[in-house]
Formats: structure tokens, C-alpha cells, sequence
């Protein structure tokens, strides 16, 4: 859209009705806009606790201010996520104006994703026009990983909103010549810190680079205005962080995730080297690689030996079914999470580019560690590409072309800079840096690619746009078109082959149909301005594909904790790694809420337990608080045994739930415990499948059961093992997560879906970020064997 104030008269003011008279729309945008709002906001009324590590602590920041700050996991401000707040500040304030729902968390993320369909389309139409610029919004719009990111209320829609929004006003300070904006544009950037912390500044670069290159002015000028801009960035990058850490940590929750209870040192270790470098959750289990190279790979946790084995409709790591069509069961896909270190059920991702022959699961997009092999071909591979790589050729190969496109008619040297070159080394800065850090991390989730997806949508955009006039206009350049749709059909091709072999035969011979005339025509046509069809029918083509996997998640009503596209989530009914069945465990026990609830008293803590899995669906339920002594995986050291006696001592905590996590940092606690506390046994009187069987061994009953250990590379310690008996869940449910099962309570806050077929795979364990191994046994009571220890019995 664009403002035409033609008809406005001089000196005179004009109504807002007039203005908006005056709006020039582009109809292709709204359109575009629109399938953005269908694909991120369809079904989200079923996304029922969406991921539940951070719904918990929405359900807790809502309770105080001190909460909301800091970003507390529970309402007793115990312990922070281990993020930054900012992200969640948004889904908190929807929560308090609409009431805690799964709808109601990932509105913002909506909202988000939205406008940043919105804010692509603004960046490139201003340099570039209005056809490179709907292209570029649609990519945006029809990038798989986007579509679920969106979808959930993960930080990563909300990263990507602000780092566009900082690129919008930086680019405006260009243009307009004014200070305030680029001031503006890099305090927007201290946001984006907060958000997500160090991912944000992987683009930093880019912005120094193009305000140098784009700006006419002369360089001292150059560097004071950058200097000025970098104090802004400085302080909204570090008036959080320095706030948490100033403050004493006595005043404040512990901060999740770090080693020395400092966000500065979560920032810059924990979400910060550490994914570069290789995971070491807290001071827990050392996770380097996640199957990134076998030498890393052999000091992965593995899972239990009992999570190898298969068992008829019920094995978590045994692949869906593939589609009719589909061959090859080496290469059988499924969104289960995978062992990291090379464990069954770690299929495909071999054979190509990028492809892992340690971890990652087919054309699924593989499992929440499943990120390839390290290399400049890894996100061309199986396990990241059907995610985010759809068009990435055609981005690369499209900034070649525009950038000899937009060289100029009086350039007196080839690299000289136009306008529209300048604006390309902006997204060249952000694609780059971004590129190079996936192809050589040893840590992250394939999620997190969503940072190259604004690169890919730009340079994509402007590249289809450019690669077509230069073909018109038989240019040295003409066969970068044909190059780019073939070599992007046969990439496709191969994605799609994991779940539907003949269509891939079929789209690998529409692209050679296709580029036949593409590569021809320009030799033998002597007027290619009429021959629009071909080079049309190869951009159609080319975003097939891609537009099928990005309804997926829109069609499974996916919400989950490690957000994924693809076929897998249509097979199961929903993400291998959790979706909006909810959580890390959406169901709560009946028969243990209500004796806790029965006998908290005057007790702060509902119960304690050791991590946050086995702790966030009783804090959605019920809006109490429940300590997870070790954060979220077990391993922050966030209690001493002295300070941990003491709570007890004053009735602030009665009772522990040990749900089988072992490995954790907390042992001198929990030796205490069963040392000195008296185990409760609990049982129904309704049925066998909703009865509480707490154990009385402190050893093998408290490990994970075949079938519900640790998936998809996690280690045994991955979550608390829930009490046996009340699971119900669907085959390949883990650790009562997903349907609540009869006997199980249903939460107060939360409304769970209705329109899911049971025993899908839409419930096997969605695991946050920055979790040391995966789901086995996650949602505490709710599937597996535990133990309930009286605290107030120590000292009566």
C-alpha cells in the first residue's frame, strides 16, 4: 500500500476519512495478508496448552508484577524460563485480557508473523517495486518453518517481527536522511536481544554495513551517527539483563538455564557459545553436536536401551506409516524425535547434501536435535531443508542476478553501488552470517532456521523478478532462470520423495519440462516478451511444493513445543515432537492434584518436584505454584540442601513428587528426601487406568519404562517419569502427555482440543528450547511409575 495525497489541499487539514480515500491498496498484498492470517491462524483453537513450559509461566506472570519481570516459570517466583522476557510480556498481557488459553498465548505470534509478512513487502517495495515485493511477501508467507514458528508460542515469530521492525527504521534513516530513525532502528535491535538474545545479533552486522555503504555523508559523520546508534543498542540490549543481575538474588527468582544465577551469563553461555560450540544444559549432561559429527556424537546422551525396542503401536521410535507411493523404508520419516547419536529410528537424512547419516528423520524435517552433518550443505539436507530450504537456490542464485541486474547505465566499475545494490548487500548481510552459523553450530533446533527465512523471501523475491526480466531480455545472464528452476525442482523433488516417490518423479519432470524452454528459447525466440508462459509456469511450479508443506501444520492444527511442517503432521494427526495436544505434558492427575490440593494447608509450593516438565501442567491447572527444583531439565543448581531444609522446616513445601528423573544436579536434595521423608501411596477407587501406584523403590521403578524412556536422543534424565497408571495415552504417547486420560483432571485455565483423533502421534513430548535430551516420561503424573513423599513428616 502506498499514500498518494494528490487531491489533499494545501494548508488545510484532511479528515481521517479523506486519508483513507486516499490510500492507494494493493489488492495482491491484502490477498497475501490474508492467506498469512488463514495458514498462521486456522485451527489455533485447538492448540490447547501449546508449549507448556512457557504457558506455565504466562499462567504465573500473570499473577504479579514481579513475575512478569523477571519472567518466572512459577507463580511463587522461584525460577525463571531461560529466555529473556520480552516475548512472553506479549503473550502475558494477551493472557490478561483474554483468560489463559492456547489461542489466547500464541495470538501474539500471529499477530507477529503477520506483520512481518507485512514489513518484507515494505522493504523490498520501496527500492525495488511492487511485483518483487508481493513475491517476497508470499515466500515469506509460504515458508514451512514460518507457518509453524506462528503458530506457537515459541519466541521465534516474535524475534523475526522485531529484527524486521529494527531493519524498517534503519532503512528510513536512510532514506529520510534522519538520525532518530536509525537510533530508533538499533534500540529495536536491544529488543530483539531480549527476545532471543545473542540469535538477534547474527544480523547485526548487516546493519552497520549497509547504513556505511547506503548513507551519503561523509565517514566521520558516518561514525558518529553509528557510535550514537550502538549507545541506544547497548542500553536496550543490557537494561534487563543488568536489572536481573543487579538485583539481589534474593529479591528475584533464580534465573533459569544459567550457571551462576546471572541473565548476562545465560546470554552469552547458555544461549549464547554454547550453541555454537556444543550444549551443556546448566551444569548438567553435555549435549555437543547433537549428531553434527561422530566424534561429538559418541558423547551424546543416548536413550534408554528399552527405547530402541519396538513394540506393536506403541514404540514412540518406531516411523508412521508412509503415504501409498512412497518407497524406500530406509527412508521412512516421522516428526518423533530422534536419537542424537545415531539410536533407532534415526532414518534418513542420507544420500544427499547436508544429510545426516547420525540423526534426522526423512522428508519430517527429523527430530528436535536433528540437525545434519556439519558442512555448507547442511541445510540443503533432510533434516533441516524441507523446513526452510525450499527456494533457497533461488535466493543465492537470485542475488547473483539482481545484483548484475541493478548495476546501472554509467557505472563506471562492475562492483560500483546503485541504490538497489546497496539494499542487496543488507540482505546478503543477513543471509551470510545467518547460513554460516547453521552450517557449523553444534547446537540448535531446526526451528530456529526460521532466521534466514526474511533473506531467503527478499533475495528470492527480487531474484525471480530480475532472473525473468534478464531471460526477456537475452542477457548474459539468461540461463540463471532455467538453472534456478531446475536445480530448485530437483531439490523439491527429492524432499518429497520421503513421503511421495511418484510425485516426485512428476515435479522432477514438470522441471525439466519446464526449463527445456527455458534454456532454449532464448537462443531460437526472436521476441521472448511474448513467451511469459514459461518462465510464469517454472515460478508456479517451484512453490507447490512448498505451499503443500506449509498448509500441513495449518491442517493438523499444529501448536507445539518444537514446531515443524511437513506430511508426518497429517499421518499422525499432529507433530511427532508434540503439538496442540499439549506441552510437555498436558494432562494432570486427578488423584494426586486432589490429595495435594486436600492437604497443601498454609504450604507456599503445592508440591516440589525435580523439573519443569513434571511441574508446568499442574501450574497451568491450577495456578499454584510448584517448585522445579532443577529448572527446566533438572540440572540448574537453583537450591541448596540448607536452603531447601528450611523452606521445609517453615511449611513452605510438604510435599515431593520424584517422577524418575535421574542424572539431575539436585542429588543431595533428593538422597535428603527419601532419606528422611515418608512415601504417600495413592489409589482410585474409579478404575485401574486413573489410579496413582506411587512406588516404594528408589531405584529401577523410579527410571523410564519401555516405551515411555527418554525419545529422540534424550537421555534418561530428559523429564520426571509420571506415575503408572494413568496414562491412557495413545501409542506413542509418552509420559501421559497429550490426552487427558479418564480420571485425570482437566485444566482450569486451559481448554484442551476437542477435533483430535485419539491415539495420534500429536502427543509425543514437545520439548522447549534448550533442552538437555528429549521427552521420555515429560508431564510427570500423568503414565508412568513415581514417588509422593510427605515433607512435613521430617520434622514432627
Amino acid at each position: 500500500m502506498e499514500n498518494e495525497p494528490t487531491r489533499t489541499t494545501k494548508n488545510k487539514k484532511v479528515s481521517l476519512w479523506v486519508r483513507l480515500k486516499l490510500i492507494k491498496y494493493d489488492y495482491w498484498l491484502i490477498a497475501i495478508l490474508i492467506l498469512a492470517a488463514f495458514l498462521y491462524a486456522w485451527n489455533i483453537w485447538e492448540a490447547g496448552e501449546a508449549n507448556s513450559f512457557y504457558t506455565a509461566a504466562i499462567v504465573s506472570m500473570t499473577k504479579s508484577f514481579k513475575n512478569f519481570w523477571y519472567a518466572s516459570f512459577d507463580p511463587a517466583g522461584f525460577i525463571t524460563v531461560d529466555k529473556p522476557p520480552v516475548a512472553l510480556w506479549f503473550m502475558a498481557i494477551s493472557a490478561k485480557i483474554f483468560g489463559v488459553h492456547g489461542w489466547s498465548v500464541v495470538l501474539p505470534s500471529i499477530l507477529f508473523g503477520i506483520a512481518s509478512v507485512y514489513l518484507i513487502y515494505n522493504l523490498v517495495h520501496k527500492r525495488f517495486g511492487k511485483i518483487p515485493a508481493r513475491i517476497a511477501a508470499l515466500i515469506m508467507t509460504l515458508t514451512p518453518i514460518a507457518v509453524a514458528d506462528s503458530r506457537t508460542n515459541n519466541m521465534d515469530a516474535t524475534l523475526i517481527f522485531f529484527l524486521l521492525l529494527s531493519v524498517y527504521f534503519v532503512q528510513k534513516a536512510v532514506f529520510k536522511h534522519q538520525q532518530r530513525y536509525l537510533w530508533i532502528g538499533f534500540s529495536l535491535m536491544g529488543i530483539a536481544f531480549n527476545v532471543k538474545m545473542l540469535q538477534a545479533f547474527m544480523i547485526l552486522p548487516a546493519l552497520y554495513l549497509y547504513y556505511w555503504i547506503a548513507t551519503n555523508i561523509g565517514w566521520k559523520k558516518k561514525l558518529a551517527h553509528l557510535g550514537i546508534a550502538t549507545v541506544f543498542l547497548a542500553v536496550f540490549t543490557l537494561i534487563w539483563p543488568l536489572s536481573v543481575d543487579m538485583t539481589n538474588s534474593s529479591n528475584r527468582p533464580y534465573e533459569g538455564g544459567s550457571e551462576t544465577n546471572s541473565a548476562l551469563e545465560l546470554a552469552f553461555g547458555y544461549n549464547g557459545t554454547q550453541r555454537l560450540l556444543g550444549q551443556t544444559t546448566g551444569t548438567g549432561g553435555a549435549f555437543p553436536g547433537m549428531g553434527s559429527s561422530s566424534k561429538k556424537s559418541s558423547k551424546s546422551m543416548t536413550p534408554p536401551s528399552s527405547s530402541t525396542k519396538k513394540s506393536t503401536g506403541s514404540s514412540s521410535n518406531t516411523p508412521p506409516a508412509k503415504p501409498s507411493g512412497t518407497s524406500n523404508s530406509k527412508k521412512s520419516s516421522t516428526n518423533a524425535p530422534t536419537p542424537p547419536n545415531g539410536a533407532e529410528g534415526m532414518q534418513g537424512g542420507q544420500g544427499g547434501p547436508g544429510g545426516s547419516n547420525k540423526g534426522g528423520t526423512g522428508g519430517a524435517g527429523g527430530g528436535a536435535f536433528s540437525i545434519g552433518t556439519v558442512g555448507p550443505f547442511r541445510l540443503f539436507g533432510l533434516d533441516l531443508g524441507p523446513q526452510i530450504s525450499w527456494l533457497l537456490i533461488i535466493a543465492i542464485l537470485g542475488l547473483i542476478s539482481s545484483y548484475f541486474y541493478y548495476r546501472g547505465s554509467r557505472m563506471k566499475k562492475w562492483w560500483s553501488l546503485t541504490p538497489q545494490r546497496k539494499e542487496l548487500w543488507l540482505w546478503a548481510g543477513w543471509l551470510v552470517p545467518v547460513y554460516g552459523f547453521f552450517s557449523v553450530a553444534s547446537f540448535f533446533h531446526p526451528y530456529y532456521t526460521i532466521m534466514l527465512a526474511p533473506a531467503i523471501a527478499v533475495l528470492g523475491g527480487v531474484g525471480i523478478y530480475t532472473m525473468i526480466k534478464q531471460w526477456k531480455e537475452k542477457s548474459w545472464w539468461s540461463m540463471l532462470l532455467p538453472v534456478a528452476i531446475l536445480a530448485t525442482a530437483a531439490l523439491q523433488a527429492w524432499y518429497v520423495a520421503q513421503y511421495y516417490s511418484t510425485l516426485a518423479w512428476v515435479l522432477l519432470g514438470l522441471g525439466v519440462l519446464v526449463s527445456i524452454p527455458l534454456f532454449v528459447l532464448p537462443w531460437i525466440a526472436s521476441n521472448l516478451k511474448s513467451k511469459q508462459f514459461w518462465p510464469v509456469a517454472g515460478v508456479i511450479l517451484v512453490m507447490l511444493a512448498p505451499s503443500f508443506w506449509s498448509l500441513t501444520p495449518t491442517l493438523a492444527g499444529e501448536s507445539a513445543q518444537i514446531p515443524t511442517a511437513g506430511p508426518s503432521l497429517l499421518q499422525q494427526g499432529g507433530g511427532g515432537m508434540g503439538t496442540n495436544a499439549g506441552g510437555m505434558g498436558s494432562s494432570t492427575d486427578s488423584t494426586l492434584l486432589k490429595y495435594l490440593e486436600k492437604h497443601q494447608g498454609n504450604a507456599e509450593y503445592l508440591f516440589a518436584t525435580d523439573d519443569s516438565s513434571t511441574a508446568a501442567p499442574y501450574i497451568i491447572s491450577t495456578g499454584k505454584a510448584v517448585m522445579a527444583i532443577g529448572g527446566f531439565n533438572g540440572t540448574d543448581k537453583a537450591i541448596t540442601l540448607k536452603q531447601f531444609k528450611k523452606l521445609v522446616k517453615e511449611g513452605k513445601v510438604k510435599y515431593y513428587y520424584s517422577g524418575g528423573k535421574t542424572g539431575g544436579s539436585n542429588t543431595a536434595i533428593v538422597n535428603w528426601i527419601k532419606k528422611n521423608a515418608k512415601k504417600i501411596k495413592l489409589s482410585s477407587s474409579t478404575s485401574a487406568t486413573s489410579s496413582i501406584t506411587t512406588s516404594t523403590k528408589t531405584t529401577a521403578s523410579e527410571s523410564a519404562p519401555n516405551g515411555a524412556g527418554a525419545q529422540g536422543g534424550a537421555p534418561s534424565n530428559a523429564g520426571g517419569t509420571p506415575p503408572s497408571g494413568t496414562g491412557n495415552a495413545p501409542s506413542g504417547a509418552q509420559g501421559g502427555m497429550g490426552q487427558a486420560p479418564s480420571g485425570s483432571s482437566s485444566s482450569k485455565n486451559m481448554k484442551k482440543p476437542s477435533k483430535k483423533p485419539s491415539g495420534t502421534g500429536s502427543t509425543t513430548g514437545n520439548a522447549p528450547e534448550g533442552m538437555g535430551g528429549m521427552t521420555g516420561g515429560m508431564g510427570g503424573p500423568g503414565g508412568s511409575s513415581g514417588t509422593l513423599y510427605d515433607l512435613s513428616s521430617i520434622y514432627d
